[in-house]
């Protein structure tokens, strides 16, 4: 490391799109609103979004976040489920224990949920193709009574009894890889040539976007950044994806606080992005951090914006 580091220059190159989908934006903006309507304390049940950033941020504005709906004192209170979906159990309960709740599943997800719904009204054996003791894939499964047979890898292809005569589904967890995933169904249709394929949109929008503009850059970097948190799957899935696609050195960070200096030894070129749960304001604390202590320039490529939109529900919509 230079004596005078802000003598070591540094090219940063900002990965667009980037950061919060129309999913995150919408269950965060459901919680803001549940504040503004109730007061305080509104309850969330889990992590609204997975980034510790947002969930300090909207306890300081008097949320409460609880893994079970029984943790909730005070029933007078309104919950918010999380963006990632629940079983149907959960507002069964809710229900049941009279709760006034609000279901912030990204409208992608719940897509899924309907899919898988359709499935099991034609009787037929339903994979899914997912990460175990994920939230999403929880939720997903929790949908319908009948059993559905989740898997990892190719491996778990293998060990699937289902008769291979037998017409099949196949749904996704929104937020893969999608060379993983492609591998994994190449894998399903080889042993089962009667499947009915994921739709082509079941991976997320914003998870596709985010992994091709990482890409088309990872090559010319000598470190990858991806500001996210370490229990998000979309934002270990850009990790993965940096490495595969040529930057070595890829790395995921939840804030410029966490970050290991003595990494930007011997790098003059950086990929930066952030997950579709991590917000911008990361990323500005960490290019701010950068001019800091480097001489840097920064590029951004040009790229389409996302324009996606989900409305909250009517509900909870604040006058004014």
């Amino acid at each position: 490391m230079p004596t005078d580091v802000n003598q070591q220059k540094l090219n940063i190159y900002l990965v667009g799109p980037r950061g919060f989908c129309a999913g995150v934006d919408r269950a965060i903006l459901m919680v803001e609103e549940a504040l503004k309507k109730y007061g305080k304390p509104v309850y969330v049940r889990h992590e609204i979004v997975h980034n510790k950033y947002v969930v300090q941020n909207l306890k300081l504005k008097g949320a409460i976040f609880i893994d079970d709906l029984q943790d909730i004192k005070n029933k007078d209170r309104p919950v918010i489920f999380s963006a990632h979906g629940v079983p149907k159990s959960i507002p069964a309960e809710a229900k049941n224990i009279q709760l006034q709740f609000y279901d912030a599943t990204c409208p992608l997800v719940s897509k899924i949920h309907r899919e898988v719904e359709n499935y099991e009204k034609q009787q037929l054996p339903i994979i899914l193709i997912g990460h175990h003791n994920h939230p999403e894939v929880i939720g997903t499964m929790g949908q319908i009574k009948s059993p559905i047979h989740l898997i990892e890898n190719e491996q778990d292809v293998a060990k699937l009894t289902i008769s291979n005569n037998q017409k099949i589904a196949c749904v996704t967890q929104t937020t893969l890889s999608l060379d993983d995933t492609k591998s994994i169904i190449h894998a399903i249709k080889k042993k089962y040539p009667h499947v009915l394929e994921p739709k082509r949109n079941d991976i997320c929008y914003a998870t596709t976007n985010r992994q091709k503009a990482v890409k088309k850059i990872a090559a010319n970097c000598d470190l990858f950044i991806v500001i996210g948190a370490y229990n998000s799957s979309n934002s270990l899935r850009l990790v993965e994806v940096a490495k595969q696609y040529g930057a070595n050195n890829s790395i995921l960070i939840e804030s410029i606080d966490k970050f290991d200096i003595s990494l930007i030894d011997d790098v003059q070129n950086i990929g930066v992005t952030a997950s579709a749960s991590a917000p911008e304001i990361l990323v500005k604390k960490f290019i701010q951090f950068m001019k800091e202590n480097f001489t840097i320039i920064v590029y951004e490529p040009k790229y389409v914006k996302e324009d996606i939109n989900f409305k909250i529900p009517q509900k909870l919509k604040v006058p004014g």
